[in-house]
């Protein structure tokens, strides 16, 4: 891991009929990235899958880029949150960890 890197991770349970669709919104050339992108600091986005469903993983090169970022996007970071909402059974965030 990179020294500085701060990372989010959340779990999804995604509906089967839009497996399809999260995938095209949360992989490496989503909706989600898009609106990443436009933050300083931005690293990229991992979708991972196994039976039970989805985890991402979004990497920033610091806590305060990320932060900066949500504060500047917060309307558009809800709007997109609030779109997307219906790809999903259910979504936890695991946890933000920063490396050592």
């Amino acid at each position: 891991m990179i020294h500085g890197m701060y990372v989010i991770i959340w779990r999804y349970r995604v509906k089967p009929e839009q497996a399809d669709a999260f995938e095209r919104h949360y992989g490496a050339a989503g909706s989600w990235v898009e609106l990443f992108r436009r933050g300083t600091g931005y690293v990229g986005t991992d979708l991972l899958r196994d039976e039970a469903g989805y985890v991402t993983i979004d990497r920033w090169t610091s806590k305060t880029d990320y932060e900066r970022f949500r504060s500047a996007r917060e309307e558009e970071y809800a709007a997109l949150d609030e779109k997307l909402a219906e790809l999903t059974e259910a979504e936890e965030k695991l946890g933000e960890y920063e490396s050592v």
